[in-house]
């Protein structure tokens, strides 16, 4: 049987062929009705290719809600549990579907890059493959001995977290904030759809779930959501204040809750900007806790747990952390070893660790370049997959193909932090400072309390030291060195500039602090560091150089009677 059984209205075959196409390029099997629904032998075949697909997609327009055979096979594929449906035009869904998660692709016109699509495909993707695990296992069953050990599980790569955003409260009693405290809530569901790894439930199918189930719990297992988000809207003298919280959909629990207050304006003005910030710190909450929670179970159950582990460890950026994201990296790999995001994490992570050691072991680049392209084979269309590989070809010091994969993830995905910053970085190594600067900014838009600030703070530090911004690059790295005292790239980063600004005895203290914390990094391996990081020839070299004569002067009996200008050793 096939994979896929597509039910759609016979007016709706052009944009039918549209998706069996894009399915089967995407190495899955279609069964689609290209001719009229006629005939008793028809029907039963029909029947057959319906109830055997491990998928059916129901493709959801005005013609298709209105057609009986179209509504009989959603109904069917939703008692077997393998109805996966998408709006193709704008619609109202029968009202036993509106609770159904429904992806909307009444834009998409075939592309294969297209977000939205990617996310749908993915989830085609998934339900097909465990199916196809189902089928496999009770196959197998009645051959089985009692005493035969079963055949090794094959893995689902896991799932992104599911939030539901139900629309926020209007507390005022005012009539217009009914409608503001549904748009926020549509408005928020958008924004954190771009960027933050999350998978959102469709805004038709939460409004009005308040009200017929009190029951955050309930509300979660009807949506199939892992969170809730929900809010009030209260109106206070010239003051809007909007009370967000975040739930657990297991359990009920609060996970975060904080308010916004802003002054009374504009409706439209007032509703992107409190969307806008409530966005940025929901999303960061979110990474934060999927973290926690990976971290805590006693061994990663699918690649995204192990995925998950491997990121919680990479922040502080210490080699043994690294080694351990390494393992963990590797663990998805092995539970999915065509999952292109886990090649391009494992490479990724053993880029990491090649330059956090000095860049000496030419092993753990080789095998980080061939992981990061295998990635690419497996999927050229994914923003993280690309700014991970654009990362290892920094590393591998293909400085073009680096900057090339970091624009084409910033094309694909424009709110994704990491690849801005990745791309930032290739623009600082090209001295367009300017350009650099702007990216960043937009990263520290989106992002301002993520756990990227420290990486963005480093790229900052870079773009001010090439373009001879001296006290700009201090006030930065004392900036990282505030939220992370004692950080390695920090105190390596300060020291240079407070040298350069001519502070040899400020510089000389954190370049004793940087050696008493880490003892077994020698002169060398930090130079080799400074030697392939991501700026302009020169200012490496002059960076190093600066380097060097700091880790002199603190060798000195008396630094007050030392040569600042002297050579290095």
């Amino acid at each position: 049987m096939a994979d896929i059984f597509l039910s759609y209205n016979r007016e709706d075959q052009e944009i039918a062929g549209r998706f069996a196409a894009a399915f089967e390029r995407a190495g899955l099997s279609v069964w689609w009705d290209v001719t009229l629904r006629s005939g008793e032998a028809y029907d039963e075949v029909t029947e057959a290719a319906l109830r055997g697909a491990a998928a059916v997609v129901v493709l959801w327009s005005p013609r298709s809600v209105a057609s009986r055979w179209v509504r009989a096979e959603a109904t069917l594929a939703d008692r077997a549990k393998t109805l996966i449906p998408a709006t193709i035009e704008p619609c109202e869904r029968p009202i036993m579907f509106e609770l159904t998660q429904t992806a909307d692709l009444s834009h998409w016109q075939g592309a294969p890059d297209d977000l939205a699509w990617r996310g749908f495909l993915d989830d085609v993707q998934r339900h097909v493959a465990a199916r196809h695990d189902t089928d496999a296992v009770a196959a197998a069953a009645p051959a089985r001995s009692a005493t035969a050990k079963p055949p090794p599980a094959r893995h689902h790569a896991g799932k992104r977290p599911t939030l539901a955003v139900l629309p926020f409260t209007n507390r005022a009693g005012t009539p217009d904030d009914d409608a503001f405290g549904d748009a926020m809530a549509e408005d928020i569901s958008t924004a954190l759809s771009r960027g933050h790894g999350l998978r959102l439930i469709a805004h038709g199918a939460t409004v009005g779930i308040r009200e017929r189930e009190p029951d955050v719990r309930r509300i979660g297992a009807a949506l199939g959501a892992d969170y809730v988000l929900e809010g009030n809207v209260r109106r206070m003298g010239g003051t809007l204040r909007v009370t967000a919280q975040l739930l657990d959909a297991r359990s009920g629990a609060i996970l975060w809750t904080d308010k916004f207050d802003r002054p009374g304006g504009e409706q439209m003005e007032l509703l992107d900007d409190l969307v806008e910030d409530v966005s940025r710190h929901l999303g960061v909450q979110i990474q934060r806790i999927e973290w926690e929670r990976a971290v805590k179970k006693p061994e990663a159950e699918t690649p995204w747990d192990a995925m998950k582990r491997s990121w919680a460890l990479i922040p502080r950026m210490l080699p043994d952390g690294l080694r351990q994201a390494v393992t963990h990296a590797r663990r998805a790999v092995e539970l999915a070893p065509e999952l292109a995001l886990a090649r391009s994490n494992l490479g990724l992570l053993l880029g990491l660790l090649y330059q956090r050691t000095g860049s000496r072991d030419p092993e753990l680049i080789g095998e980080a370049l061939e992981h990061s392209d295998h990635a690419l084979l497996l999927n050229q269309a994914h923003a993280s997959v690309l700014c991970q590989v654009a990362l290892v070809k920094y590393y591998a010091q293909d400085w073009d193909q680096s900057r090339q994969l970091a624009e084409r993830a910033v094309e694909l995905n424009p709110q994704m932090t990491d690849a801005l910053q990745t791309l930032a970085g290739c623009y600082t190594r090209d001295e367009r400072y300017d350009e650099a600067l702007a990216l960043l900014d937009r990263a520290d838009h989106i992002a301002p309390h993520g756990f990227s600030v420290t990486i963005s703070l480093i790229n900052r530090c870079w773009v001010h030291y090439g373009a001879g911004q001296i006290d700009a690059a201090i006030d930065t790295a004392t900036k990282i060195l505030k939220i992370m005292p004692g950080d390695h790239t920090g105190l390596m980063l300060r020291a240079v500039f407070l040298a350069e600004h001519g502070d040899w005895e400020a510089a000389a203290r954190d370049m004793r602090e940087l050696r008493r914390l880490f003892p077994d990094e020698d002169r060398d391996l930090f130079l080799d560091t400074i030697r392939v990081s991501r700026q302009a020839d020169a200012v490496r070299k002059r960076n190093a150089e600066t380097f060097a004569r700091v880790w002199a002067f603190t060798e000195q009996p008396t630094s007050a009677v030392a040569d600042p200008c002297a050579e290095p050793r």
